[in-house]
């Protein structure tokens, strides 16, 4: 998290120093209208560079992964600078709108501009042709954003919805590039700021192609066909093998993919729950019915689909160089924990740091808690299953009690990101390095 803040921070603030160099006559603008032209650049530039940034995390890059700590963290930056690009995006509209109802009305007086001298550069003289053309394209496109970022906001919206509107946002984003470009004060263009702004923006672009083409990720996916499902109903959990074809290059315990079983639904992550094996070639996925696309999955899947994975992804792979490891998985955050388990009972060396698995349900299943306490068995692993109506909930007290070295260990979090949090919160009053040992998988996609 905290790579996220410096980089979400850092983005705004080099956005800003660069603007602010860009025409220091600002620092001497006086007047309500000389204030509100500044305030419409600067606005729109951070607007239009959230955008930006936020649609190239969309297609899912490799790079920035190692960095950001995992795609699932760059979905959680990707989200705030949606945010933060509707923020922006309202205040620049106000700030463009507000001051013409404030004339409209009386309030204020517009100041008199005598006849403006042509422009003298003939692609200025060409932006200053489609100014009118941009105002309008950019006021409905941000109308659209708007709409759209609302709709991946609001949780209630099914999923299915968000994921066949949400790659509207990559055209809207294009239109608003035309406005960007068009708008922005001539003079920026050959400045670090204008040249920032253009680099932004045709990155931001190629995402943009990408997505609307349907080709983000494709390099990461290949097709695999179901082989065996297995339903838990006391978790109302369901266990599908998938044999992988070519092209899979395996995966490390903790990573998740995405799986698309449904064209019209679209892809969804799902942690991997089993250990790569080459002379195998097949990967588990255990899935719960939380959403109206889970509960439906037994129904849907049979053995013999063909389905399409997208992946590997994620560092939430236990790499620390810590003697002891303190993992907890809430519900069925226990996937990637059970992926590392089968990983080291097949591992050759047999070595590896002496490991508190803490697993707490509020449902219970005996055929999956035997296969859980199996695997804790053959890994080595010490096992504490807490089922709440039997053994009350697990916070930080009761895991420090059960490993008094706790101080020395990492700790591994999978699970609701509000007991997270607690969880961190927590062992962070005690003087626990969280931000150095404390992991947790942000396991929300939207």
């Amino acid at each position: 998290m905290r790579n996220l803040r410096l980089t979400f921070w850092g983005l705004a603030a080099l956005v800003t120093m660069l603007w602010l160099l860009a025409d220091l006559s600002i620092f001497r603008s006086s007047g309500f209208f000389a204030i509100r032209n500044a305030a419409v650049q600067y606005s729109g530039a951070l607007a239009i560079v959230c955008m930006s940034v936020a649609m190239m995390l969309a297609i899912r890059p490799r790079w920035p992964e190692h960095g950001l700590g995992g795609l699932d963290k760059m979905y959680r930056l990707h989200k705030w600078l949606g945010i933060a690009a509707l923020v922006t995006a309202i205040a620049h509209w106000l700030w463009a709108k507000g001051p013409k109802w404030a004339v409209g009305w009386g309030w204020l007086e517009r100041p008199s501009r005598g006849p403006q001298p042509p422009a003298s550069n003939p692609v200025e003289a060409l932006f200053a042709s489609l100014r009118h053309t941009a105002e309008g394209l950019g006021e409905w496109a941000f109308y659209a954003v708007v709409a759209l970022i609302a709709v991946a906001l609001i949780q209630r919206i099914p999923y299915r919805f968000f994921y066949r509107t949400h790659r509207l946002l990559a055209l809207a984003y294009l239109v608003l590039v035309f406005h960007a470009v068009i708008l922005t004060t001539f003079g920026y263009w050959l400045s670090p700021f204008g040249l920032t702004l253009a680099a932004l923006l045709a990155c931001g672009t190629g995402a943009a192609i990408l997505i609307l083409s349907r080709r983000a990720g494709r390099d990461r996916q290949v097709f695999g066909r179901i082989a065996a499902i297995h339903h838990y109903p006391g978790v109302q959990a369901l266990e599908t093998i998938v044999d992988m074809g070519e092209g899979w290059p395996g995966h490390r315990p903790g990573q998740f993919a995405f799986a698309v079983s449904d064209p019209a639904e679209g892809p969804h992550p799902y942690t991997i729950a089993s250990a790569w094996r080459e002379d195998e070639r097949r990967i588990t996925f255990i899935t719960k019915g939380l959403g109206d696309h889970t509960r439906r999955l037994p129904e849907k899947l049979r053995v013999g689909q063909e389905v399409r994975i997208e992946g590997p992804y994620g560092c939430f792979t236990f790499d620390d160089d810590c003697a002891r490891q303190i993992w907890i998985g809430g519900g069925i955050g226990i996937t990637p924990f059970i992926a590392r388990m089968k990983y080291l009972a097949q591992s050759a060396s047999g070595s590896h740091p002496e490991i508190d698995l803490f697993h707490c349900t509020a449902e219970a299943d005996d055929e999956a808690l035997g296969k859980l306490q199996a695997d804790a068995a053959a890994a080595h692993i010490r096992l504490h299953v807490l089922v709440d109506a039997r053994d009350g909930r697990l916070d930080g007290e009761r895991i420090r009690a059960a490993v008094p070295e706790w101080r020395e260990a990492s700790l591994w979090f999978c699970g609701p990101l509000g007991f997270g949090e607690t969880l961190r919160r927590d062992f962070a009053a005690l003087g626990f390095p969280v931000a150095k040992r404390f992991h947790q998988e942000l396991f929300a996609m939207r």
